[in-house]
């Protein structure tokens, strides 16, 4: 099992672009793409939480536990 971003998909559900949400959460561009693109490999516990009041989203719809790919 390992940690995915759910986040293309909370964004797209609203119709909401990341620089939409990077304006709204005051936070840098790049780490809401790597966060987006599922590229985070450590998440920082600040981000997340800033990301979840914005959204109004709980820690566990924006990280999810899926099956292992592999890589």
């Amino acid at each position: 099992m390992r940690v995915k971003s759910n986040l293309k998909a909370i964004l797209n559900e609203r119709e909401m672009s990341i620089r939409e949400l990077e304006a709204k959460s005051g936070l840098k561009f790049e780490t809401l793409r790597r966060l987006y693109n599922d590229e985070t490999k450590q998440y920082q516990r600040d981000t997340i939480g800033r990301i979840c009041e914005v959204l109004d989203v709980e820690i566990s719809q924006l990280l999810i536990l899926v099956e292992d790919d592999g890589e």
